[in-house]
């Protein structure tokens, strides 16, 4: 990444945060970070009413429940049919001393695996996905969600328009996943120390419904300004 794109485009993102009402469109991912970071707990009782609590939002559901996406819903019909074999498949994706990229392909080979099975049990069911596809979104958002300050939602478009507007020599060919979060956390640490943008993204996020600590949700909402994505 060329340092100079990267100051005009943090002087830019700046300009943005002080625009007012537009700088507000991703916030509901400060929501969601906030009730699920407050509410998951590996070890509940009722596992599936938990995961249902977790992944709230009073503004959208669109994170996990948009047109030919549901991958909550289908989550919980995995949890009906086998209530133990998901929690173990989150205890080794939030599992710290293993690689995310392992961790990340674990989960999806077992959660193709798991809606094999709900669809040998229902024959008649028209599930055909579960929604934790090889894009790695929804399970960047469980790492995200869980682990605020080293992971972010991941886009692969973003990622690679990100890329190349920033000037990098190496732009992906395909997903990336842990660079892609090695990318997020250096760009969080250069927002951190500009002058402007840690109190203009503060002034932003005050409100008590949104998650307050540390959160690479900066950076993502950054990439977002800068790619012109959602």
């Amino acid at each position: 990444m060329q340092y100079q794109r990267i100051q005009q485009a943090m002087a830019d993102y700046a300009a943005f945060l002080k625009s007012g009402p537009p700088s507000e469109e991703r916030l509901y991912y400060w929501e969601s970070q906030r009730i699920f970071h407050e509410t998951w707990d590996l070890e509940a009782m009722d596992f599936a009413k938990m995961l249902d609590q977790s992944l709230q939002n009073t503004q959208t559901r669109r994170l996990w429940n948009r047109e030919n996406y549901e991958p909550k819903r289908v989550m919980l019909l995995f949890i009906g049919m086998q209530p133990d074999f998901p929690r173990q498949l989150f205890g080794d994706l939030f599992n710290e001393t293993r690689d995310v990229t392992g961790r990340m392909d674990r989960f999806l080979f077992y959660c193709d695996e798991l809606l094999q099975d709900y669809r040998r049990m229902h024959p008649r069911s028209p599930e055909n996905s579960h929604y934790h596809n090889d894009d790695y979104q929804m399970i960047s958002i469980y790492l995200a969600f869980r682990y605020p300050d080293r992971y972010a939602p991941y886009h692969y478009e973003v990622f690679r328009e990100l890329m190349i507007r920033l000037g990098s020599p190496d732009i992906p060919q395909n997903n990336d996943p842990e660079r892609y979060f090695k990318v997020m956390r250096t760009l969080q640490g250069l927002l951190n120390k500009q002058e402007q943008i840690p109190q203009l993204h503060a002034n932003r996020i005050n409100a008590s419904t949104l998650f307050q600590g540390e959160s690479l949700l900066l950076a993502f909402d950054f990439a977002c300004f800068c790619t012109g994505k959602p």
